[in-house]
């Protein structure tokens, strides 16, 4: 099954048992929760009990992409703590952003299997912690934590309808990361998240407070601007331009040079749907790739 299948957003569905949330756990029990890839929200129960990861199906885990190998991984637990062990697959196992062959697991630790992020969950209440992460996926892209699409969008629609009735100017400002694709083809897939959350904390920095910064796609990010004139979003638009081009960018030790070409527009009058306004700002983003990139427009 082809990885790119998995580059839209899922739905989390949530469960509604309560009762089981305030159950404390088993010494060992843990969880691993897909916070980015496919089967977003999954868990997977550990225990005492050895746990193989892998696209074969002798995997106790099984991850079916072509980033994943058919063992990749195993989570062992050691008696006092969960350990996780490459096994020699081609792309690596990752956690925190570095490869590692053997790593002790520690909560709140991210473990990257080829094109999939997951979170390790642990402590005394894990079934509370997932429940609360779940929560947390539902409005936050878990590779970068800005918002995610669907909060983005919800957002999108409610400032759009207040502004029809109280003419209060909206600009929306998208960008994406340049030749992202070529970050991820000499550097591998691992290191292109590394970057995408290096990317997103410095444009964080720079975003006021007020406007609401998401990640709409694999590199493309909007920044929405309520009650902000296009003068306004330009002077932020080009602020978030040199912050990140002036930001040093690595991914296991290796500096990598990052831009972003960046798009601007503000509502018209006459807009009356939400997608207006983006497809409008989108048609500058584009512009400024035409334009050579690492610019505003």
């Amino acid at each position: 099954m082809a990885d790119d299948l998995f580059e839209t957003t899922v739905e989390v569905t949530v469960t509604r048992d309560f009762t089981r949330s305030w159950r404390k756990s088993t010494p060992g029990q843990a969880f691993l929760v897909v916070i980015a890839g496919p089967r977003l929200g999954h868990r997977v129960l550990l225990g005492e009990e050895t746990l193989d990861i892998g696209r074969g199906v002798g995997a106790g885990f099984q991850l079916d992409l072509d980033s994943v190998s058919r063992l990749h991984a195993r989570v062992r637990w050691d008696g006092s703590r969960h350990f996780i062990q490459d096994l020699r697959s081609t792309n690596g196992t990752y956690v925190n952003e570095n490869r590692v062959s053997e790593h002790p697991l520690a909560d709140g630790d991210r473990v990257g299997i080829g094109k999939v992020l997951l979170k390790y969950l642990a402590g005394g209440n894990v079934e509370a912690a997932y429940h609360e992460e779940i929560q947390r996926l539902m409005r936050y892209d878990g590779l970068t934590g800005v918002y995610n699409r669907s909060h983005f969008d919800e957002t999108l629609h409610n400032v759009i309808w207040r502004a029809r009735f109280d003419g209060a100017p909206v600009s929306l400002i998208v960008f994406d990361l340049d030749h992202f694709k070529r970050i991820n083809d000499s550097y591998g897939h691992p290191a292109g998240d590394a970057i995408l959350r290096q990317c997103a904390a410095v444009v964080a920095q720079v975003v006021p407070q007020g406007a609401v910064f998401a990640r709409t796609g694999g590199e493309e990010f909007a920044v929405l601007c309520p009650g902000a004139p296009i003068a306004h979003a330009w002077q932020l638009a080009e602020h978030l331009r040199r912050a990140v081009e002036a930001a040093a960018f690595a991914a296991e030790g290796t500096r990598i040079p990052v831009t972003i070409s960046v798009g601007v527009a503000e509502r018209a009058p006459t807009d009356q749907a939400p997608e207006a306004l983006y497809e409008r700002a989108d048609g500058q983003l584009y512009a400024a790739k035409g334009a050579g990139r690492n610019c505003v427009r």
